[in-house]
């Protein structure tokens, strides 16, 4: 049984990524490029990569196109998941998802209680889920969220995660 694990963590995905920000540029987005690197480190492909202001339906277009091409595993976000007014990526994702997967944000935010910002972790409304047979991710913006979700949780499970997404998709 382990081994099946193993050999579905990994299976190589493609990747969108997308970066909710107001104010980044490709030249400034840190998480974007970090989550780039790291996927890429893992032999994953980036298929898209995109930066879209902090708006409802500019990150709803964006993301349901993602979740619509046959040729995209996955689509990670970045940025938007707190609770300040203009934080709306997490009430995007929500609506589109088929399925939640509760457990990410869960631990996302217990690891980021113990390792990374104590008690501030619960600001965090960090998300993952499925949508249309696709594995979507969102994590905050900041760089350090993204290197505790990208190697703790999304990197070693992305490949069982698709696996089991796509296995009973006729």
């Amino acid at each position: 049984m382990a081994d099946e694990h193993q050999k579905n963590a990994e299976l190589k995905v493609n990747v969108m990524i997308i970066t909710v920000s107001d104010t980044r540029t490709k030249e400034t987005d840190k998480s974007g490029k970090l989550m780039k690197q790291l996927l890429q480190e893992n032999g994953h492909h980036i298929h898209t990569y995109t930066i879209v202001k902090d708006e409802e339906a500019e990150i709803k277009a964006v993301l349901e196109k993602g979740c619509q091409d046959s040729a995209i595993d996955a689509v990670l976000l970045n940025g938007g998941t707190g609770i300040a007014y203009r934080d709306v990526t997490i009430e995007v994702v929500e609506e589109i998802l088929d399925k939640e997967i509760p457990g990410f944000g869960e631990i996302f935010r217990v690891l980021s209680y113990q390792e990374d910002i104590g008690s501030s972790a619960i600001l965090s409304r960090a998300t993952a889920g499925v949508s249309n047979h696709t594995a979507v991710f969102s994590t905050p913006g900041s760089t350090g969220a993204v290197k505790l979700a990208m190697n703790k949780l999304i990197v070693p499970e992305l490949g069982h995660v698709v696996n089991e997404i796509k296995k009973d998709r006729k």
